[in-house]
């Protein structure tokens, strides 16, 4: 229940700051009208696009860390 509530307190601040953001921009209560529809539409559909990039970027630079270094091979004189 405390997840649903979450989320659907996230949905109508982004809805409100987009709506917000157009008025003032624009003056149009149809424009920001517009602009609270899209927005969350906009972010549900990308969201999992920037969830896979991160988690290619995490892969990364663990894989990094795990590689041993070229400096860890070279002999100290």
């Amino acid at each position: 229940m405390v997840t649903a509530a979450k989320t659907v307190s996230q949905v109508a601040m982004h809805m409100t700051v987009a709506f917000a953001v157009m008025y003032v921009a624009t003056g149009s209560l149809a424009l920001g009208g517009v602009a609270a529809v899209v927005e969350p539409i906009c972010n549900v559909m990308l969201l999992p696009l920037h969830d896979k990039m991160w988690e290619r970027i995490r892969a990364r630079v663990e894989a990094r860390k795990a590689a041993p270094s070229d400096a860890s091979h070279m002999q100290t004189v």
